[in-house]
C-alpha cells in the first residue's frame, strides 16, 4: 500500500513532464495616458455614484442625464448625443455615428440599461475607437444589481502604436 502511495505522490507531484508556460507570453495590459487614465477614473467613479444613488430599472436617457452631471461636477466636458462624420472613400458622411457621452474629449461612453448586452454594442464601441481614433471607451450597463459587472472597459491598441 505504501508503494502505491509513493507512486501516486510521484505522477501528481512530478510537474517535469508537464509543458511550461514562457514567462514573456504573458501580454502586457495595454495602457493609454495618465490623462485619459484620469478620466476614464472619473467615469468609473461616476457610474458608482450613478447607481448606487438611482439603482437598476430606468431608462437609458436617465442614467445619460445623471451620469453627464455626475461627471461635468469634477470639472470635465461632457458631450450628450453627439454625431460625429465617418470619412469612407474621401466623402465625410454627416450622419454617421452617434455617441452616448464624449467626455474630455477623449472617452467614449456607451449606456445601456438591458437585461443582457448584445456582442454587437461591444463591436460598435470597438469601431468607434476606431473610426473617432479615440483611445478608450467605455461599455455601460446600469441594469444589473452589481455596477462592476455592467462595465466593461475597452482600449483601441491602434491607437497607441500611432
Amino acid at each position: 500500500m505504501n508503494l502505491i502511495c509513493n507512486f501516486l505522490a510521484d505522477i501528481v507531484y512530478d510537474t517535469s513532464t508537464l509543458p511550461q508556460r514562457r514567462k514573456d507570453t504573458k501580454e502586457k495590459k495595454k495602457v493609454t495616458t495618465p490623462e485619459i487614465e484620469y478620466i476614464g477614473k472619473i467615469v468609473v467613479n461616476s457610474a458608482y455614484k450613478v447607481h448606487k444613488e438611482l439603482g437598476p430599472g430606468l431608462l437609458e436617457k436617465i442614467y445619460e442625464i445623471c451620469l453627464a452631471h455626475e461627471i461635468q461636477k469634477t470639472g470635465i466636458e461632457v458631450l450628450r448625443q453627439i454625431d460625429i462624420p465617418i470619412v469612407y472613400d474621401g466623402i465625410a458622411f454627416e450622419e454617421g455615428l452617434r455617441l452616448d457621452l464624449l467626455v474630455g474629449n477623449e472617452v467614449i461612453v456607451e449606456i445601456k440599461a438591458v437585461d443582457m448586452v448584445n456582442p454587437v454594442w461591444q463591436a460598435q464601441i470597438i469601431s468607434h475607437l476606431k473610426l473617432t481614433g479615440k483611445q478608450l471607451g467605455f461599455l455601460i450597463n446600469f441594469n444589473v444589481p452589481i455596477i462592476k459587472n455592467g462595465i466593461q472597459r475597452f482600449i483601441n491598441n491602434k491607437s497607441l502604436a500611432s
